[in-house]
């Protein structure tokens, strides 16, 4: 048992929220179906809720034409031009290349 408790997070933080009673009785109902406490129903929805909003956020979604556009510019990158060499040779001096 010990080590199972090793394993296990600490929970020293804390959330509240206020909910109408509508909202609670439904998150109630929920977690019965469920099998677990309102507390871990709501912290797992939360979670879960939580690193889909990061996910939708931080991944890049093309479509069609954009697709097309973004790919070629990957594969066929344009030539650098005057200003781009220059920024490249100022970095590579500065951080000593």
């Amino acid at each position: 048992m010990a080590q199972a408790q090793a394993h296990r997070s600490r929970k020293e933080e804390r959330l509240e929220a206020r909910v109408t009673s509508a909202q609670k009785q439904l998150i109630e109902r929920a977690a019965a179906l469920r099998g677990t406490s309102v507390t871990e129903f709501v912290v797992v929805s939360a979670q879960e809720a939580a690193t889909s909003a990061i996910k939708d956020f931080e991944m890049l979604s093309l479509r069609d034409e954009a697709r097309e556009v973004f790919i070629n510019a990957v594969l066929n990158p344009p030539v650098p031009n005057e200003a781009a060499r220059s920024a490249a040779e100022r970095y590579k001096k500065n951080m000593g290349l």
